[in-house]
């Protein structure tokens, strides 16, 4: 029998501040997205554009657990005068890291790359029960402490599940991967799962199916339907009627939506909670946040 999973009341900030910029993400222009990779590779050019964001109010960064975010890390704990109240939002797991681990380093290189230093024995032995016994809970667990190591001493109160991984456990139907993973981000980290998608209403059938309850998810919802499996108004309808806590990303379905059209029509949705969003500039982070809390007028993004 499912354990039923349940939510907490902790609310979300109306902005969250997204990472692909830094990585060369940029789903309409290659161009655009190897400019950014380049600039980004200084550590400072990414540190000044996220003082930006904590400068104009946005605190929390939603991030993935790509090497270079541990650098980050590393900088936010060495200046907890700076950024007492900046909170992550990891986001996991970053598959081409361990792809490239295994291949410089060999399996066990990789595994001793990526595990806890303070739980190095209890974590192998649950890794070694998975293989044995083909337990699928205990090796989630392994790759989960591996995933958050890099953001030991920091605030992580909720904590992501990639679409890469969701989409997957939900095609292939094992979706009680899924409450493994929601049941044990709660009970090891004292944290809220989320849960990335790109089928937000199919994703919605799964984690109901399992018991998570009124969960925290995040998948692309703008007017055109850019990457909203199922269409618009499969999204719009979930929106009404579905107890869920939506984030919405790629609402300027990247950039094919002006600024302002886009901000007005995603926070007029209903059960909207946050807006996660990307910016390489301290200019285009500022127009974001004065567009959102006009759109949002009886609540201030950072509440």
């Amino acid at each position: 029998m499912s354990t039923l999973t349940t939510q907490t009341t902790r609310t979300m900030d109306r902005l969250l501040f997204g990472d692909n910029q830094f990585f060369g993400v940029n789903h309409m222009s290659e161009e655009k997205a190897r400019a950014q990779q380049m600039r980004f590779q200084d550590l400072n050019a990414v540190m000044g554009v996220l003082d930006g964001a904590i400068d104009e109010g946005v605190r929390t960064f939603m991030c993935t657990t790509h090497d270079r975010i541990s650098e980050v890390a590393d900088r936010v704990r060495a200046a907890p005068e700076r950024y007492d109240d900046l909170q992550f939002y990891p986001c996991m797991p970053y598959a081409h890291k361990y792809a490239n681990a295994v291949t410089e380093e060999g399996f066990l290189g990789a595994v001793r790359k990526f595990l806890p230093n303070d739980g190095l024995l209890d974590s192998v032995m649950r890794g070694t029960s998975s293989f044995a016994k083909k337990d699928i809970e205990g090796l989630t667990t392994l790759l989960i402490d591996a995933e958050l190591k890099m953001f030991s001493g920091l605030s992580t109160p909720v904590i992501w599940l990639q679409n890469v991984v969701v989409d997957l456990l939900s095609g292939l139907g094992f979706t009680d991967a899924l409450r493994i993973f929601a049941d044990y981000v709660r009970d090891r980290y004292g944290a809220e799962p989320g849960f990335i998608t790109m089928n937000l209403p199919r994703l919605l059938d799964d984690l109901d199916r399992v018991g998570v309850v009124n969960p925290i998810v995040c998948a692309n919802i703008n007017a055109l339907g850019f990457r909203m499996s199922g269409g618009v108004d499969g999204y719009l309808e979930a929106m009404r009627a579905r107890p869920f806590r939506a984030v919405a990303m790629s609402v300027f379905a990247s950039g094919a939506i002006p600024p302002r059209e886009a901000i007005e029509w995603v926070c007029g949705l209903p059960n909207l909670e946050s807006i996660v969003f990307g910016a390489s500039s301290r200019e285009h982070i500022a127009s974001t946040v004065r567009l959102v809390e006009e759109h949002w007028p009886l609540l201030s993004v950072r509440e």
